[in-house]
């Protein structure tokens, strides 16, 4: 069945000199020796690069096939670095009940790395296999014995971290995949539901030029109809302190992205297309601390300096914040005490 969520940006949006030498996605990922989804994942993480075709369909540059084929422990070596495992097989690989790997995963002790729905139309969590050896290396304590309490806390709450966890790597690696200012603001407003982002962007071209760049910016096959009701459903964040941090993150990247040219509006003359930049050094899987709200049960980055500063102040218990641009006030509410236990009945791990 087709993953929902294995998706990342192309490397420009417009061809690159010498892009009649590269070769299709599906050609790649045979040549690669990957299935169609393991390929997707690569892309995803970081591990294949693809640049834009004329059609702005991916491609792939045959130096990056020889590269990749060329690395010691060829192809074993780049499937066990996409390879994904399901509740089951995650609790095999370290010899635990299925209970209490659940029990870890909406703990946030392991971040899911995409999802699918099976015959019930209930979202199955899937995880990095690597990752999941790793946690055995990096806490063997948490494999045994009771629960600690800070997690028989959360748990008892009725909190399940594991959505907020997918949607904040989802979206730090659509951001390391991109570095044109438009799709960075596209990739962040897709964090926030529609009432929230028409409060951070109050011009209506600013949001049309927004919902359009949040579909082109990704890379994968396109979901089943309900794959795309069930990612509406997970991506806008629900807590109060992370829709507060992705509307402090929206307003800085608009900031950035009105700086290099406005939105386009009716009549204006078309813009010429910047010339495509160099491919980047393949990013790491496990995403670095940057601007967006970390995984809940990871350490935090430190916060920017200055932002909060900038965009409002703390008054009368709770932090208020002023939108940079066009001067309209955002209220934000404080966080207080734990999150509400509310659940979306699609997090359910099946």
């Amino acid at each position: 069945m087709p993953l929902m969520n294995t998706s990342g940006t192309t490397e420009s949006a417009t061809a690159p000199e010498g892009v009649e030498d590269t070769i299709s996605a599906s050609r790649a990922s045979a040549e690669l020796g990957l299935k169609r989804a393991e390929f997707d994942l690569a892309v995803h993480l970081g591990a294949v690069r693809v640049v834009s075709g004329p059609d702005g369909r991916p491609r792939v540059r045959p130096s990056q096939i020889e590269h990749l084929r060329a690395r010691e422990g060829f192809p074993d070596a780049l499937r066990e670095q996409v390879r994904t495992v399901g509740t089951a097989e995650g609790a095999r690989l370290l010899d635990i009940s299925q209970t209490r790997f659940t029990r870890l995963a909406r703990s946030g002790c392991l971040t899911p790395i995409a999802f699918y729905l099976n015959r019930y139309r209930v979202v199955v969590w899937i995880y990095l296999a690597q990752e999941v050896q790793t946690l055995a290396l990096r806490s063997p304590e948490l494999l045994v014995g009771n629960s600690p309490p800070w997690m028989r806390d959360l748990l008892d709450a009725g909190d399940d971290l594991r959505p907020r966890n997918w949607r904040s790597r989802r979206i730090e690696r659509l951001l390391a995949l991109t570095d044109d200012p438009w799709v960075r603001a596209a990739v962040v407003a897709q964090g926030l539901d529609p009432v929230q982002l028409a409060e951070v962007v109050d011009d209506p071209y600013e949001r049309a030029l927004l919902g359009k760049l949040r579909h082109e910016a990704v890379f994968g096959r396109r979901p089943s109809v309900a794959g795309r009701e069930v990612m509406a459903r997970l991506m806008p964040a629900d807590a109060p302190d992370e829709i507060l941090w992705r509307r402090i993150t929206l307003i800085a990247e608009l900031d950035a992205a009105r700086e290099r040219h406005p939105a386009p509006r009716p009549g204006d003359a078309p813009r010429p297309q910047p010339a495509a930049p160099e491919p980047a050094a393949p990013q790491p899987a496990v995403p670095v601390a940057s601007s967006v709200a970390p995984p809940v049960g990871s350490s935090r980055p430190g916060r920017p300096v200055g932002l909060l500063a900038r965009l409002g102040r703390r008054a009368s218990g709770r932090l208020r914040l002023r939108q940079g641009r066009r001067g309209g006030a955002i209220a934000a509410v404080r966080p207080a005490g734990r999150r509400d236990g509310r659940r979306d009945g699609a997090g359910r791990t099946g």
